[in-house]
């Protein structure tokens, strides 16, 4: 039986993929790090309140085999570029190289559809940043997915988001918009459980939106 360990799981994918693991019979322990409690009850759950601004306190916790990353925000409610900057990037990336350092295997990474460093796209350069960064660490096997835009209750709802959403349907119907189209957040949740426990020996894998809905069949 298999540890887990999950980050940003308070949000929606996290949030899913948390309560999966803590079901799956492959898993005997599930460690997520957060900043408020979750407020589950289960003997297999292992919750670290942290403040992710001190890696250096609790790092020495991330131990287990595979490290599970969901974290992310917006601009609004980070409040600046710079925030966001640090929730999407710096916050994975130095606890991704912390676990690799405490010899976690296999690190499954949530992106985005689009992500490029090169991107004029803050955001989409942000995500491009990390999935080019994070390659570089010594993982056994590494597996991105890259969703577009995610379907499902949110504690908190998002500006533009049903927006969004209500766009990405009807985009989804014209072939070349097709990578667009929304997902939801259960289902990569779930996509992401099955590739941890695939036999692929590949290194690398990213999964577009089509694959993530492949992985599930």
């Amino acid at each position: 039986m298999k540890t887990a360990i999950v980050i940003g799981a308070t949000g929606l994918i996290g949030n899913h993929l948390t309560k999966l693991l803590l079901d799956d019979e492959r898993y005997q322990t599930v460690k997520v790090f957060v900043r408020r409690s979750l407020g589950l009850n289960n003997p297999k759950l292992d919750e670290q309140i942290v403040d992710f601004d001190k890696l250096n306190d609790w790092k020495n916790k991330l131990t287990g085999d595979e490290l599970f990353s969901c974290l992310g925000t917006t601009i609004k409610k980070a409040g600046s570029k710079d925030a966001q900057y640090k929730i999407d990037f710096t916050y994975q990336f130095e606890t991704a190289k912390a676990a690799a350092e405490n010899g976690v295997k296999n690190y499954l990474l949530v992106s985005s559809t689009g992500a490029n460093s090169g991107s004029g796209n803050f955001y989409l350069r942000i995500k491009g940043e990390l999935e080019e960064k994070i390659s570089l660490l010594p993982f056994d096997k590494l597996r991105i997915f890259q969703p577009s835009i995610l379907v499902g209750e949110r504690e908190e709802k998002r500006a533009g988001e049903s927006v969004g959403i209500v766009l990405g349907k009807v985009l989804a119907y014209l072939p070349y918009l097709k990578k667009y189209k929304p997902i939801e957040g259960k289902a990569v949740a779930q996509a992401m459980i099955k590739s941890a426990n695939s036999h692929s020996i590949n290194k690398i894998e990213k999964y577009n939106l089509d694959e993530v809905a492949n992985i599930l069949k």
